[in-house]
């Protein structure tokens, strides 16, 4: 053997596979299996978590609100009030405007020089009350040439008259032809026709003479003068020289649903006069009260509504010409067991009330409504006089669930801190004895 061979280096051998490493990764399949587990898992465990916070949360709630005297369903505080027998007014609201009785517009009958102003703006005037006056010379001299013409021409009838009761002696004597005592007659009656004329004239000319003083036709107050002392106005002057209004007693105009007609009518029919009552925009503050005037003849089409008209006395000045108010007619008074708007609610199959009952639990009552006003509904059907139901608190209420009453449970539970043993003179030390004052030295 070559000694060269014996000393070489061996060759390494390939070192053996160890057995402990990890097999080989699952494949892709398996892994999407697995994460949907661990996905699963983590939402049903939030979802128990938070179903157990809510049901917490709600026995907190009920522990709050209180307990029943045995300790089951919770109670809760509501409002109450007494079913009472009342008469319920039936009436119609509506809005109104307020119109003044008489509206005139003083307009001069002559035409001619404005020489006074005898009023002052915004001021209450009588009927016949001297307003204004027109310059009065040209109508005077006017009349006067009527009353001459007046008297030239009876001077002239009279003398004819005197003429044909000559024409008639001399005829019964034959001693003129009647011809003549015809024309004589004609004449007179000429004369008489004449003097008619005049005489109307005259009365023109002296009615021109008392239109010169401008008086008030109507009692009211009086707007805005248009033209002032100086000018010279006319009898055409559309515009005039202001406007009286009649605002004691004043009118109100509104407008009635035609379903309502009938209603109004039979009302009518019962009672004479109507009670009226005007109140401001709020309808907080009444204005006056009246009585129901008449209903307009047809309805209006485009509405479907029928217009009033009521009168008031408007004796203190609260209600203005053109003023918007609010109306309530009333019809009549209705005996009936009311109860506040508030106790009576809507549900799926109708109106009902929540009755409280001796033992201080609620029964749900199906009732029938009637008339309501503002505050207070009749029950026609389904509740009697002296029952008390809720008013405030009834949606958090159900049927058989017991309440309390503010008043009853604030007594109740100061009689509790009555008896109750006071913390201060009871409490036990640790250990459960009761703790001592320690001895003090004499």
């Amino acid at each position: 053997m070559n000694p060269q061979e014996v000393n070489a280096p061996q060759p390494p051998s390939p070192a053996p596979a160890p057995s402990n490493l990890p097999p080989a990764s699952p494949p892709p399949r398996k892994t999407r299996w697995l994460g949907s587990l661990v996905a699963l898992a983590l939402v049903a465990a939030v979802g128990g978590a938070a179903w157990y916070l809510l049901q917490r949360s709600q026995g907190d709630a009920g522990a709050g609100m209180g307990r029943g005297p045995g300790g089951g369903r919770p109670t809760v505080t509501v409002g109450e009030a007494a079913a009472r027998k009342a008469e319920l007014p039936v009436v119609i609201d509506a809005l109104g405007t307020v119109i003044p009785a008489t509206t005139v517009t003083l307009r001069p009958q002559v035409s001619g020089t404005l020489t006074q102003v005898l009023f002052t703006e915004g001021q209450m005037v009588k009927k016949g009350q001297l307003l204004a006056q027109i310059d009065p010379r040209p109508f005077e001299q006017a009349l006067l040439q009527a009353q001459g013409t007046r008297q030239r021409d009876e001077a002239q009838l009279e003398n004819a008259r005197l003429t044909l009761e000559r024409y008639r002696t001399l005829l019964a004597q034959d001693s003129i032809a009647r011809q003549d005592v015809d024309t004589q007659a004609a004449l007179v009656k000429q004369l008489e026709g004449t003097v008619m004329t005049d005489r109307a004239q005259e009365g023109v000319a002296r009615l021109n003479l008392d239109y010169t003083r401008i008086t008030s036709p109507a009692t009211g107050r009086i707007g805005l003068r248009t033209v002032d002392a100086g000018n010279y106005v006319t009898s055409g002057d559309a515009a005039g020289i202001a406007t009286i209004t009649q605002v004691a007693p004043i009118d109100v105009q509104f407008a009635v649903p035609q379903d309502r007609v009938g209603d109004i009518l039979a009302a009518q029919a019962e009672s004479a006069a109507l009670a009226v009552t005007a109140l401001d925009r709020t309808r907080k503050a009444e204005l006056d009260k009246g009585r129901f005037s008449t209903l307009d003849n047809q309805v209006d089409t485009t509405t479907g509504t029928v217009k009033a008209k009521a009168r008031f006395d408007n004796a203190s000045g609260t209600l203005f010409p053109n003023q918007f108010v609010n109306v309530q007619l009333l019809l009549r008074n209705v005996p009936a067991v009311v109860v506040p708007v508030t106790a009576v609610r809507t549900g799926a199959n109708g109106d009902y009330v929540y009755v409280i009952n001796e033992d201080r639990t609620v029964s749900l009552r199906k009732v029938k409504r009637g008339q309501a006003t503002v505050g207070l509904v009749a029950i026609a059907e389904g509740l009697q006089e002296g029952e008390r139901v809720v008013t405030e608190g009834g949606d958090r209420l159900q049927d058989g669930m017991a309440v309390q009453l503010p008043g009853a449970g604030g007594a109740r539970g100061a009689r509790n801190g009555a008896s109750a043993p006071r913390g201060g003179a009871s409490a036990p030390g640790e250990g459960g004895q009761r703790r001592q004052r320690p001895a003090q030295n004499p």
